[in-house]
């Protein structure tokens, strides 16, 4: 990545700034600008984020918003309440009481001397979801976004369900906010009464992993936030942006064919992070193309982004499968919208048949779908987010506890683009279940290297508002898309369909262990086959501003470890996700971050799954004004049996060697679609 460090405008930063709103709440900012906007204003963008502009963010926003700013922007970077220095608390992602804040910032935005009076909206994840959010509220100066890596669907495409089925990243992002919640509003920067902001919140802290429990379908509580309700709602033009690496990538098909604004969508090879520094490689000139987007959208100035087709995909190439990727090679391409006209995208379909995957095959007689609990420890995390070994490793374990159907090998390779799908009649054994279905690359070599999948939650098999537990023993018609993947399976590859009725710990295992029965006939995977020409590289080099100064007092050492008690048969997984120790040089504030998680199954007793988190958080400053040192460990633990789950967690907070807070939950949740 290139740094810059001249710009065509000179930039001023105010480290921090309270935004006021009306209920007397002040919002802490930071905030890079020109030096002269407040005689020549300028066009703002906001990123409004739980996750704490002082160090959370801090590397990101310095690498991204002076950039900006040079190009003649208002970079705001606000904290929601409760968060980092702003005050209050804050009850829930997504809140009403979030969006009507952001409301109150945006009009606060568009009043000051320096901005013109109009607003760009960017954020991934987090970010990304209320920029979607804040555009479906048409506030008059929000003319345009860019979301990255975020959902128009908080049920169907979140961190918390999958196809009806509950994550385990639900428990252990539950976990991680629970730490990040707990983390101390800097002395430096709000004084003495940094203690009563912080024991306010450790005394009021959410138990985030019970509400998301208790709602189990897509009931209203997931409708709130979820802009698919109405597309209309929005009018600002949208850029929406993931990566085939990420979870969040169903939503842009669906929101490129239903949205009614401008649009434009782009998907490349990354991970959670934003393109001008993901991995895995190509980065490309994220904030180059964003400028052209802001300015196209907030200054009027014709850049010709609108002038090209609206869809810009990498088309991975198949490689050996690994844990992670640093680069993946590839080719680029761009249709004209999505759904993509049949000359760009078109689609094909084969059958699972008696002697594997073909164009004219059938199935004579019933198959069994009969997996361990256990199956799918090689799935790979669902979200790759701390640069640990979170990437599907080689299949073949996971594909021997799976039914599977194999192609005849492709002598030109595929070109694959789209959501494949899949078309089954099956019948479980119990009146639960799961189906989860892996599409594969198998060279000849025999590695199978998983290009992407979907799983089903049985009871929510019609629709995922409505539990329809299956009967015993009764044929469902089932189709089940896939991820939406773009993939160049190599000549000499084939293709394999896996069937497995367990995908652990992925998700959560269904009441009891559900065999189940693939019936004969006709069984099918369409698959969505690109056409479209390629393209050369259609983005700049990274460009960034100057990063962030920091010491690495201990480096991350993200970590996965997969253990099979042979006796008993239970195959845990520990995931480490540790972001080390570093020390903020500018103002020097010291953080530690690490986390464990520990998932089991056993192959046949599904009340033995269990789930047990433990974060550390540590934060500092050795010398100077606003010295302090504070720890907190923040734990949960999820057990179940067929009819509850056993929910407890605790937080211990220290302020050096006094202890703060010590708080209990122990909830019991009934299952009702899980």
């Amino acid at each position: 990545m290139t740094i810059k460090h001249d710009f065509p405008h000179a930039i001023r930063e105010i480290e921090h700034l309270e935004i006021p709103l009306a209920d007397g709440t002040r919002l802490a900012a930071r905030i890079w600008l020109p030096e002269d906007a407040e005689t020549r204003p300028v066009p703002a963008i906001l990123e409004y984020l739980p996750y704490r502009k002082r160090d959370g963010t801090a590397v990101r926003d310095e690498l991204t918003h002076p950039y900006f700013a040079g190009h003649g922007y208002a970079g705001v970077r606000v904290d929601m309440r409760g968060n980092g220095e702003s005050d209050g608390l804050m009850e829930d992602e997504y809140a009403v009481q979030e969006q009507r804040d952001a409301l109150e910032v945006i009009d606060w935005i568009a009043a000051q001397p320096w901005c013109d009076g109009t607003l760009g909206m960017m954020g991934i994840s987090w970010g990304g979801f209320n920029s979607l959010q804040l555009a479906a509220l048409r506030p008059g100066p929000l003319k345009a976004i860019i979301t990255l890596c975020s959902t128009d669907d908080r049920y169907a495409d979140d961190i918390h369900y999958k196809g009806g089925n509950m994550l385990l990243e639900n428990l252990g992002w539950a976990a991680t906010m629970l730490s990040f919640s707990a983390a101390v509003p800097d002395p430096a920067l709000v004084g003495e009464r940094w203690r009563e902001m912080w024991q306010h919140r450790l005394d009021n802290m959410p138990l985030l992993a019970e509400t998301w429990m208790r709602h189990q379908h897509r009931d209203a509580y997931w409708r709130h936030g979820s802009i698919g309700e109405n597309y209309g709602d929005i009018e600002a033009a949208v850029y929406m942006i993931s990566g085939w690496a990420d979870s969040y990538i169903d939503t842009i098909p669906r929101m490129m064919e239903h949205l009614q604004c401008p649009r434009k969508a782009l998907i490349g090879p990354w991970m959670h992070k934003y393109p001008h520094f993901a991995i895995p490689e190509p980065a490309i000139g994220f904030l180059q193309e964003a400028l052209r987007w802001w300015d196209y959208w907030l200054k009027g100035v014709d850049t010709g982004i609108m002038d090209e087709p609206s869809c810009t995909f990498y088309l991975q190439d198949g490689v050996p499968p690994a844990p992670k990727y640093l680069e993946r090679p590839g080719r680029w391409l761009r249709t004209h919208g999505w759904p993509a006209p049949q000359d760009e995208v078109e689609t094909t379909r084969l059958y699972l048949g008696d002697h594997g995957l073909a164009a004219d095959a059938r199935l004579s007689r019933d198959r069994a779908i009969a997996s361990p609990l256990t199956a799918g420890s090689l799935q790979g995390e669902y979200i790759p987010l701390w640069f640990g070994a979170d990437f599907p490793p080689d299949q073949r374990r996971d594909d021997g506890l799976s039914l599977t159907f194999d192609s005849a090998p492709y002598d030109d390779g595929l070109d694959i683009l789209g959501q494949p799908s899949v078309a089954v009649n099956i019948a479980s054994t119990e009146a639960c279940g799961q189906l989860h279905v892996r599409l594969c690359d198998v060279a000849p070599s025999g590695e199978s290297a998983l290009i992407t999948y979907g799983t089903l939650n049985l009871n929510l098999r019609d629709d995922p508002g409505t539990i329809t537990p299956p009967v015993p023993g009764e044929p469902m018609a089932v189709r089940l898309a896939l991820d939406m993947i773009g993939y160049r399976l190599p000549a000499g590859h084939r293709l394999r369909v896996a069937l497995s009725s367990a995908s652990f710990p992925l998700v959560w295992s269904p009441r009891k262990r559900a065999d189940l029965t693939l019936k004969a006939g006709t069984p099918s995977l369409d698959l969505p086959l690109a056409k479209a020409p390629f393209i050369p590289m259609p983005f700049e080099p990274p460009e960034s501003a100057r990063p962030c100064r920091q010491e690495t007092l201990r480096p991350g050492a993200p970590k996965r470890t997969i253990s099979e008690d042979v006796g008993s048969g239970e195959v845990t997984v520990i995931v480490e996700d540790d972001m080390g120790d570093v020390r903020f040089l500018d103002h020097g504030l010291r953080v530690e971050q690490k986390a464990r998680e520990v998932y089991t199954s056993h192959p046949h007793d599904a009340t033995r799954t269990r789930a047990d988190i433990e974060w550390v958080y540590r934060a500092s400053r050795a010398e100077g004004e606003g010295r302090f040192a504070v720890e907190v460990v923040s734990r949960y633990r999820l057990r179940c049996d067929e009819a509850t789950f056993y929910l407890e967690a605790e937080q211990i907070a220290h302020e050096g060697e006094t202890l703060v807070s010590r708080r209990t939950w122990q909830r019991e949740i009934p299952r009702t679609a899980i």
